[in-house]
């Protein structure tokens, strides 16, 4: 059956994805050859790295399975920690409370009410070695969930491991420190957007000289997602981003190979199987080309895109929520058949509050079922091959690539972020969606189709709320202060004094900080020492 003879049929409904590709009800060559043919395919661990970046993928070695946790203190934080390690989970995937994300100790005024609430606590190097105490950083690697604050955190992070006795030129982790997405997306910013950009150098080029296998940065399209953004739009974003990061590391003078084989990704899963599947193969199809043409990059390993692909907490929903543990499992397996590298995913449960530990180990469960019955690790890609995939994963590359255009019309992404132009197109794709979705146009059992009256009378959903303990706050402010009064002050000061030194002489601040934390300083005087130097951000407001 022709295009043309598809296209005729009146009653075949149209189907377009959310990146506004259009499928056909049937693929065969004709399609296949229309879209670009397969000449992009390759093999698997090879450029242009489409069906994976290692040559037998989870035959040899399957996904880290990495889940988000973090709550309260960093002794509850290291008990949910040890909870997870014991029942199989691979990685640690920290989550830290938003005063702690926006550079705030937890005694200042602005943290009330916000202490732990949302993750855990940090403020000192104490409460870094309290979370990791028993924590083999060789065997399980940590990956920081940190961006406006990166720098004091992993200087922490830093500091913890050499005091433990590891060796940082061969200390294994990721921080998330990607800053350009937090003004798209979640808004833990704290300096202004060039500012910013140069603390995000001095860590890749600090990794680079002194923990060359530490991922420094993990450029994180997962919150442009959550945001609103449409899966072309993410992936697009995602590597305009990156290539900020790589066009400032480049401009200190440091070789392609000596850092980018050491940026990774953060991307996100719900809606489509099939759109996500095309979306993470054309992005790693397209970052391949990226780095070896545009930036000459000559290292295999430069030109892999290393990513966590996990399911998206914008997938889940509050009503009828035992239904995302479904909805997890489909995210989990589109993100082991587009060949991620980690992978984690939502508990049913985080549409209303922190996962419990059922809800947790239901996830990890999720993921250790695929890897050990489902047969997802027999083969390396397995769609590989299909008239359907490969045409749109062919499509979805073009779709990415038109939006990259658009942005570098624009001025670049850097400018787009900063003008708050970029943040508008989220906005307004995020709210475009909301209108689809109340209108039925976008399916969502339970929601707005399928949906049980009785279920929809319920306003108490029947899973088990965490609990805010006002208490751990108070013992976490006391810890704090105990510290403050403990610690050589003129030290500290002196220390805080060479953090803002460096930043006026545009030095690379992380050996100043790391020095500070190491004497006690905290989170919230190394966040106020680089704030007295680069200012604050002020968020732009675009007319409607």
């Amino acid at each position: 059956m022709s295009s043309e003879d598809q296209g005729a049929k009146p009653d075949v409904p149209k189907v377009i994805w959310e990146s506004g590709i259009e499928v056909k009800p049937v693929y065969g060559p004709d399609e296949l050859q229309a879209s670009g043919g397969v000449d992009g395919v390759g093999s698997p661990g090879e450029y242009p790295f489409t069906r994976g970046i290692h040559p037998l993928m989870y035959r040899k070695r399957p996904w880290t399975m990495r889940q988000y946790a973090g709550f309260g203190t960093a002794a509850e934080t290291r008990e949910r920690f040890r909870f997870l390690v014991a029942r199989g989970q691979t990685g640690l995937n920290v989550a830290f409370d938003l005063p702690t994300q926006c550079g705030y100790d937890s005694d200042d005024p602005m943290a009330e009410g916000e202490v732990g609430r949302v993750g855990m606590a940090v403020d000192t190097l104490q409460d870094m070695e309290t979370a990791f105490d028993g924590i083999d950083l060789n065997e399980i690697t940590v990956s920081l969930t940190i961006n406006g604050a990166a720098v004091p955190i992993m200087a922490m992070y830093f500091a913890m491991a050499r005091k433990r006795g590891y060796d940082l030129s061969t200390l294994r982790g990721t921080a998330q420190n990607d800053i350009l997405k937090e003004f798209i997306g979640r808004g833990t910013w704290i300096y202004p957007v060039e500012s910013s950009i140069k603390l995000v150098g001095d860590t890749v080029e600090f990794c680079a000289k002194n923990a060359p296998k530490y991922s420094a940065v993990s450029v994180c399209g997962y919150h442009v997602r959550e945001s609103g953004a449409n899966p072309a739009q993410e992936m697009a974003y995602g590597l305009s981003i990156a290539c900020a990061y790589i066009d400032h590391v480049l401009a200190r003078g440091i070789d392609i190979d000596d850092f980018a084989k050491t940026l990774s990704f953060n991307f996100d899963i719900h809606g489509n199987l099939w759109e996500q599947v095309a979306k993470f193969r054309a992005g790693r199809r397209l970052w391949a080309k990226i780095l070896k043409e545009k930036y000459g990059a000559k290292n295999p390993r430069s030109m892999q895109l290393r990513m966590i692909a996990g399911g998206g907490g914008a997938g889940l929903t509050i009503r009828e929520p035992e239904n995302n543990i479904m909805r997890g499992a489909y995210y989990g397996l589109a993100s082991a058949l587009s060949g991620t590298q980690t992978m984690a995913l939502c508990s049913y449960d985080e549409a209303y509050t922190i996962p419990t530990e059922k809800a947790a180990k239901l996830s990890l469960r999720t993921m250790q079922i695929m890897m050990h019955e489902i047969g997802l690790c027999d083969t390396v890609d397995p769609l590989a091959g299909s008239y359907f995939v490969e045409s749109v994963t062919n499509e979805m590359e073009k779709r990415i690539l038109a939006v990259m255009d658009e942005v570098s019309a624009d001025g670049g992404i850097v400018h787009g972020v900063a003008s708050g132009m970029v943040q508008d197109r989220v906005n307004r794709e995020a709210y475009d969606h909301e209108r689809r979705l109340r209108r039925g146009e976008v399916p969502k059992v339970g929601v707005n189709m399928l949906v049980d009256d009785a279920d929809a009378e319920e306003s108490v959903p029947d899973i088990e709320m965490h609990p805010y303990r006002e208490e751990n706050a108070t013992s976490q402010i006391t810890a704090l202060q105990q510290i403050r009064q403990e610690r050589e002050d003129a030290t500290v000061t002196a220390r805080l004094e060479a953090v803002r030194a460096a930043a006026r002489a545009d030095e690379n601040v992380m050996p100043a900080v790391i020095d500070a934390v190491e004497v006690y300083a905290t989170v919230g005087e190394v966040c106020n020492a680089l704030r007295d130097v680069y200012g604050a951000y002020q968020e732009p407001i675009l007319p409607v």
